[in-house]
C-alpha cells in the first residue's frame, strides 16, 4: 500500500482521539469519514507529482526511486549506467572505477526500476544521463518535460566516491571530476528543473550528502569537499526558492548497507559497525523513507535544513 499523509483537524469538546474520526482504507481507495466531531484527511502523499531521481540504477537512488513511486509519484529514474545500453569497458574505468564494476554485474537495474515502478501503477521513464554534463541534463529534463510536464521532485542522488588516496597521490583530474558530478551535477539539475517548479509555485529539491560533509573524508578530499560543497548549495537555493513554494533540504546518509559498501572486506564492515553508535548500517530503505517525507506536502515548511540518517556514526562514539 502507498504511504498515506494524514491530517486531523480536531474539535473543541471532542470526548477522545477515538471519538473523534473514524478512517476506512481498502484497496488503495482513499475515503473520508465525518462523524460530526472532527475530520480526518488521508490521501497518497506525492500523487500528481514527478519525480526525477539521479543515480538511480541501484542502491540509495534505486531506494528511493521505488519510495517515490510507492507513494505515488510519478519517477524518472536516470543513471550513467543502464542495462539497456552497451558501455566502453575501458573509457569508463578511466571515469570510474566503481562504475566500472558495477557495470560488468547484475547490479544495474536502471530498466528494472523503472519498470517496477510501472508495475506500481503510475508513470516511469528512464533515461541514460551523465550528471558530469550540463548538455545530458538539459535533454532529459526537456523530454521529461515534454512527456511528463515537468518535475515537480529533484532527488540529487548521483555521485563518485572511488577516488581514495592521500592528498600528495590525488589528481587534479581526480579533485575535477568529483566536483563536477558531485558538485556542480546537483547546480545544473536544479538549475535546469528550477524555472518549472517557480512556474507551478511548488518544488521539491533534495540534495543526497553525506555525514561525511560535516566530518571529512580521510583520503577522499574532492568527495568531502562536494559533498559539503551540497550544504551550502542547499541552504542558498532554500533562501531563494522559498518565496516561490520550493523547499530545498540535504540529507547526510551514514554508513548504508549498498552494494558499494558490500564491497569492503567483512573485517572492514565489523570496523564500520563498531564505529557507529547503533552498532549496525543503515539500510537504503531508511533514508528513502526521509526522502520521501521532504518530497511531500507534510515537510511544506522545511528547508535548508541538513539531516543526518547515520545511527550516530556522526557522534562521538568509543
Amino acid at each position: 500500500m502507498a504511504l498515506i499523509a494524514v491530517s486531523a483537524v480536531p474539535v473543541v469538546g471532542a470526548a477522545s482521539s477515538r471519538d473523534s474520526a473514524e478512517m476506512i482504507v481498502m484497496d488503495e481507495n482513499i475515503y473520508m469519514l465525518d462523524n460530526g466531531v472532527s475530520k480526518l484527511s488521508i490521501s497518497p502523499m506525492l500523487t500528481g507529482k514527478v519525480a526525477l531521481v539521479t543515480g538511480a540504477s541501484r542502491g540509495l537512488g534505486r531506494a528511493m526511486a521505488l519510495a517515490l513511486g510507492q507513494a505515488g509519484a510519478d519517477v524518472v529514474v536516470t543513471d550513467l549506467l543502464s542495462e539497456d545500453a552497451p558501455v566502453d569497458a575501458e573509457q569508463l574505468a578511466r571515469y570510474s572505477v566503481l562504475a566500472a564494476h558495477f557495470a560488468s554485474t547484475d547490479n544495474v537495474r536502471t530498466v528494472a526500476t523503472a519498470r517496477e515502478i510501472q508495475a506500481m501503477g503510475v508513470r516511469s521513464k528512464w533515461f541514460q544521463m551523465d550528471v558530469g554534463r550540463p548538455e545530458d541534463i538539459r535533454e532529459v529534463v526537456s523530454q521529461v518535460t515534454e512527456a511528463f510536464g515537468g518535475v515537480d521532485i529533484l532527488v540529487n542522488n548521483a555521485a563518485v566516491m572511488d577516488s581514495l588516496a592521500l592528498l600528495e597521490h590525488q589528481t587534479p583530474e581526480d579533485w575535477e571530476r568529483d566536483i563536477r558530478v558531485n558538485l556542480s551535477g546537483a547546480f545544473h539539475c536544479a538549475r535546469a528543473v528550477w524555472p518549472g517548479m517557480k512556474q507551478k509555485k511548488w518544488g521539491r529539491i533534495i540534495q543526497i550528502s553525506s555525514f561525511t560533509a560535516e566530518m571529512g573524508a580521510f583520503a577522499q578530499p574532492g568527495y568531502g569537499a562536494s559533498k559539503a560543497g551540497l550544504l551550502g548549495l542547499s541552504r542558498s537555493l532554500a533562501l531563494e526558492g522559498a518565496r516561490h513554494g520550493i523547499t530545498v533540504n540535504a540529507v547526510l546518509p551514514g554508513f548504508i548497507q549498498t552494494e558499494a559498501v558490500s564491497l569492503h572486506r567483512p573485517d572492514m564492515q565489523a570496523r564500520i559497525r563498531k564505529r557507529i553508535a547503533m552498532q549496525r548500517m543503515g539500510r537504503p530503505e531508511e533514508v528513502a523513507a526521509l526522502v520521501t517525507f521532504l518530497a511531500s506536502d507534510a515537510a511544506g515548511y522545511i528547508t535548508g535544513a541538513a539531516l543526518p540518517v547515520a545511527g550516530g556514526a556522526d557522534l562521538f562514539v568509543f
